[in-house]
């Protein structure tokens, strides 16, 4: 069959561009889009798969990151799910849900890698949408539920870094240092131990009661979603900053987030008068200054709920974010695990960024798609955001 006038038309313009545009023109697509793009024709396979192509991609255009969303069923564990939402292309692809057939006690992700722990001193990681899985050394301390980051050290090695997540016996007896610290190099598949969390955080050591926020790859923050403790780890110096609180008025619980190079705090307040509110301020990580820019519309957050008169029902709110993007989830089953996300932009030329000043910031929300059916019953909802980077994807670039 013959091709249309129009279509031959098309394609014979393809032909006559050079390289340089058409990388150009592939680099701006979504990231799924520009990996299917390589299997279209020799000459986008050829530009795809050049190891240069990930690199040039990224200097040209920031790609936001993703949403990552993993349930875990404690009786059927072939009822586990895992979802990544690309906010790019606005859709949600279904992941494979675990390294193993292994229990897996831990789940989390940070800086392009999924991470797990499959029994109490086994950590393994993985590049982000492609294996394969690794698995470390074991660790100085068993870990349960520890917050997890990824930073890189000054000859630009990825690194990293666990805390907390201490290990009990029946829920009663803690049997291991539940502050611990260790910081991880793949490239000599080494662990270091380093300055414990401070004593504050001892009631609630683990992702269950802290968030963590890497500021500028130099921070790793620790934040305590109800005490509201808030202490910096120095990636350099390995110390601890002394613990401060950061509790704006009225606030029920919160989350801390970075983007780019700020602070931000997201959390439930009361009001004066009607429902709560959930709210996001802008921190300033120098004097712990917050100022607020921004609420959830009331009629978007009672979206993500079926019962207006369940006291209890905002402690299913979970929120993660990252890079301008903060979303907003339910963790409980009844509507499959709702979602929204808000982007908070600055309307100065200078973009979002570390001397952004909060009247400047700006917060438009929007719902997130459902995830895609079937959506199965957790025990357990894990999420986060993190970049995914093209290169991993692509299988162009170093793991280590």
């Amino acid at each position: 069959m013959e091709a249309e006038p129009g279509q031959a038309a098309a394609a014979a313009l393809w032909l006559r561009m050079n390289d340089d545009l058409v990388e150009l023109i592939l680099s701006y697509l979504p990231l799924r889009s520009a990996v299917a793009a390589g299997a279209v024709c020799r000459q986008w396979r050829r530009i795809v798969s050049d190891p240069g192509f990930a690199m040039r991609a990224a200097s040209s255009r920031r790609r936001p990151p993703w949403f990552f969303l993993y349930g875990q069923n404690n009786v059927v564990l072939r009822k586990n799910q895992a979802f990544g939402f690309d906010p790019d292309a606005g859709e949600w692809i279904a992941l494979p849900p675990s390294p193993s057939a292994l229990h897996v006690e831990c789940f989390a992700g940070a800086g392009g890698f999924f991470f797990a722990t499959i029994s109490a001193t086994r950590f393994c990681y993985a590049p982000l949408l492609r294996g394969p899985w690794r698995e470390t050394s074991p660790m100085f301390f068993s870990r349960y539920n520890p917050l997890v980051g990824v930073f890189s050290s000054p000859g630009g090695r990825r690194r990293f870094i666990v805390v907390g997540g201490a290990r009990f016996i029946g829920g009663l007896v803690n049997i291991e240092d539940p502050l611990a610290v260790e910081i991880y190099d793949p490239a000599s598949d080494s662990w270091e131990l380093c300055a414990p969390l401070p004593l504050e955080f001892q009631p609630g050591n683990s992702s269950q009661w802290l968030s963590a926020a890497l500021l500028a790859g130099r921070f790793f923050y620790v934040f305590g979603i109800y005490s509201c403790s808030i202490a910096a780890f120095d990636l350099s110096r390995r110390t601890w900053s002394a613990v401060q609180t950061l509790r704006p008025p009225g606030l029920l619980f919160s989350f801390l987030l970075a983007c780019r190079d700020r602070l931000f705090l997201a959390g439930l307040c009361n009001t004066p008068e009607g429902p709560p509110c959930f709210s996001l301020w802008a921190v300033d990580h120098r004097n712990m200054d917050y100022a607020e820019i921004g609420a959830m519309p009331s009629d978007l957050l009672s979206c993500l709920f079926d019962t207006d008169d369940d006291d209890n029902k905002f402690a299913s709110l979970k929120c993660v974010g990252l890079d301008g993007l903060v979303y907003v989830f339910n963790e409980d089953h009844h509507k499959a695990y709702p979602a929204c996300v808000c982007e908070i932009t600055d309307a100065s030329p200078a973009g979002l960024s570390a001397t952004s000043s909060p009247q400047n910031l700006r917060c438009t929300w929007r719902k997130v798609p459902p995830l895609p059916s079937p959506v199965n019953r957790f025990h357990k909802v894990i999420a986060f955001c993190s970049p995914v980077p093209l290169n991993s994807v692509l299988g162009t670039g170093l793991d280590n």
